[in-house]
Formats: structure tokens, sequence, C-alpha cells
């Protein structure tokens, strides 16, 4: 079988409704399209059994029909010990890819993300668009061209704390949140060891300790869509995240990093595409 080029994690905690759905889906559009081989890694996040039974189940189906078909694509399922939070599956989920693979990708459970959308990010993480960049994610902005459905509280609680992000951080990311994004795996292994938050701000801290290692960012608009259900709990008031960013501020001031490969180009791309 032809080696996973994408190892993406798909971290899950009570999803026995929406990730069959979502793991079918998957499924379908990377059989009937060709993309780079992808690694799915499903992490149950110490779901309910009857929530993990269910999610374990639609893996195996999942597999059972790339089998079938001899597709390169593969489907894993891990189970974390306990309930830790969406950062401590992800984190997780990427130790347990396979060597080799190009790049490390984490993916929501809820379907918000579509597959079509996720199957373009993979044949762009290909494509000459990306060659020199190492980092892809996915932003809920509005062009033309593109469909973002989100209701209106959670649009402003996202802009506030991209406000909060910037202030803190100097990103310039317009949607550090968004849930897809994809990392060279040779920068993002020697920061496993590193990255420590369980929840919502993995995001953030990840991209924090990127850029100080001079990656390049690009920043992809992409279709989304709201379908409620959401365990994203960072705005429920501006002190919360003021004070979650803060927190994370002081700790990674006091953060020291591996040496990785070759320096990188100051800079380098940083927009849209």
């Amino acid at each position: 079988m032809q080696a996973p080029s994408v190892s993406v994690v798909i971290p899950a905690y009570n999803e026995g409704q929406r990730l069959p759905r979502f793991v079918a889906e998957l499924t379908r559009v990377f059989l009937e399209r060709s993309a780079p081989p992808v690694e799915f890694v499903v992490v149950d996040d110490g779901s309910a059994p009857e929530h993990a039974e269910l999610q374990r189940a639609s893996v195996n189906e999942a597999q059972a029909r790339l089998t079938s078909k001899a597709s390169p694509h593969q489907f894993t399922y891990v189970a974390a010990p306990r309930n830790q939070g969406k950062g401590s599956a992800i984190r997780l989920g990427w130790r347990h890819a396979s060597a080799g693979v190009t790049w490390l990708a984490f993916l929501d459970a809820d379907g918000a993300i579509n597959a079509e959308e996720f199957h373009r990010l993979v044949e762009l993480s290909a494509s000459g668009t990306a060659k020199n960049v190492d980092v892809l994610a996915g932003s809920r902005i509005l062009m033309a061209g593109r469909r973002v459905v989100r209701n209106l509280h959670r649009h402003l609680q996202g802009r506030i704390f991209a406000t909060l992000t910037d202030a803190n951080f100097k990103l310039h990311f317009y949607d550090t949140q968004c849930g897809v994004k994809f990392v060279r795996a040779d920068l993002l292994r020697p920061l496993l060891d590193v990255l420590q938050e369980q929840r919502w701000l993995l995001d953030v801290e990840l991209l924090v300790l990127l850029k100080r290692q001079g990656a390049r960012f690009l920043e992809v608009p992409i279709d989304w869509e709201d379908f409620g259900g959401s365990k994203v709990t960072p705005g429920l008031d501006a002190a919360r995240m003021f004070w979650g960013l803060l927190r994370l501020r002081r700790r990674l001031e006091r953060v020291s990093l591996p040496t990785l490969r070759d320096s990188l180009p100051e800079g380098g791309p940083h927009g849209q595409q």
C-alpha cells in the first residue's frame, strides 16, 4: 500500500450521531475522487460507551470499504484512556501518525467542514501553491465563491477572540480557531513534547510556536456550516477568553523550543488562497 501523504486526526467526544455520517461521507468522496493517500486517525476522547461503540463501528466500516476497493486511504481508531479535551486528543492522534507523512493535520468531527472541502485542501497540500508553505489553515471568511453559515452570536464571539489573540500574539490571522489545519510533519513532530494545551487553545499555542520557528503560513478560505451542538466554548464571555490567552502568553514566554530543520525564510506567504 502506498504510504500516506497526510495524516489527519479527527477528535471525537460523544459524537456517535454526527461522526458516522461524516466518516461515511469522507469515505465516499475519497473513493470517488483522486487524491494523495490520506490516513484518517479518529481519536475517541473518552466518549461514553454508547457513543464509543458507534464511533468505532463507523471507522471499521469505512476501513472495510476502503480495503474492498484497494484504496490507498485508511482509517484508524485510537481510544484515549479518559476525556482530556480536543487539544489532548489531537496530540495523541499525531503521535499515532505513520512515519514519513508530509503533513500532520486535524479536522473537526462535526462535519462543519464537509468532505468535499477537506478533499480540496488535501489536493492543495500537494500542489505548487503549498510548495513554499509550512501551514495550511482553513479560514471562515466570507469571500466570493465561498459559503459560510454561522449564527451572529458565534461570529461576534469569533471576532472578539481574534482581536484578543492578535493583541497578545501578533499572529495576524483572521481565524485561528477554524477546525482544519495542515502542518509540515518535520516542523510539528519536534514540538509534540512542547505543546501542552488540552482544549481549545491548542490552535493558538501551535501557531505561536510555529511562528517562532519561522514557519510560513497560508490561510485558505473554506466553505463552513454550523450544524449546532458544538463543544467548543471559548466565547462564553470576554473575560474567559482574555484570561485564557493571558495565561498562555505567560507560559509561552518561558518555553524553550527544540532545534528544528534549517531556518526558514522570515515571513513568507501568509495570505488567502
